[in-house]
């Protein structure tokens, strides 16, 4: 049976796919697409992205996790985005080596992926942080991961040169200076655009009637 995504919660929809319901399932996946992307977008190698995009990366990494459901043994949702962001994870430094590195596993590689899990990890803990930054705090778990969704859906509609600064600056924890140098600009143009960005993003944010 199809189920609605506006009417229903992320746990409610995990708790049906765990029950083997496959438009749930399909719905859940869907529902985290943005957040996978968000988190994705700075951490792709600067030297592979004319090669791979981090949508590609995130396209494969939800078809593996549609199939490999089944192996998922968690029951909350907190679970299940740590369990895609594994995925993530690993496909992220695949990447990498493929692209990059020898094919021969060596200390690079191992480097590579200790750097990846610790630096996707934290910044998912800014992802979080910046409900409070937009005067968001949930009254409980399932809330906050609710808003979180519509954070990263409020973040990946933005312009292009918006919501990159956004995510260099507030979940890859860039200092201003690093973030121009990434984005080819000065300092101050890069904090005006920064300006308007979190304007943009606070606008889109906003609770609706």
């Amino acid at each position: 049976m199809l189920h609605d995504s506006k009417t229903l919660s992320s746990s409610e929809l995990l708790r049906l796919a765990k029950a083997g319901d496959a438009s749930s399932l399909g719905i859940l996946l869907h529902h985290y697409t943005n957040y996978m992307k968000v988190l994705s977008y700075a951490r792709l190698d600067s030297r592979i992205r004319g090669r791979l995009s981090s949508s590609d990366v995130v396209q494969e990494s939800m078809l593996e996790a549609h199939r490999d459901f089944g192996a998922f043994a968690g029951n909350s949702i907190p679970e299940f985005t740590g369990w895609l962001r594994q995925i993530l994870i690993h496909n992220l430094t695949q990447a990498v080596e493929v692209h990059l590195l020898a094919a021969k596993r060596d200390v690079r590689r191992e480097q590579s992926l200790e750097e990846m899990v610790a630096s996707l990890s934290q910044s998912h803990g800014r992802f979080e942080s910046m409900l409070q930054d937009h005067g968001r705090s949930p009254s409980s778990s399932a809330d906050q991961q609710e808003l979180l969704v519509g954070l990263a859906n409020a973040i990946a509609e933005l312009p292009c040169d918006y919501r990159d600064v956004i995510v260099l600056r507030h979940i890859e924890g860039l200092a201003f200076p690093v973030v121009a140098q990434r984005m080819k600009r000065t300092p101050g143009a890069t904090r005006m655009l920064w300006m308007r960005a979190i304007e943009h993003l606070r606008q889109r944010m906003q609770p609706h009637d």
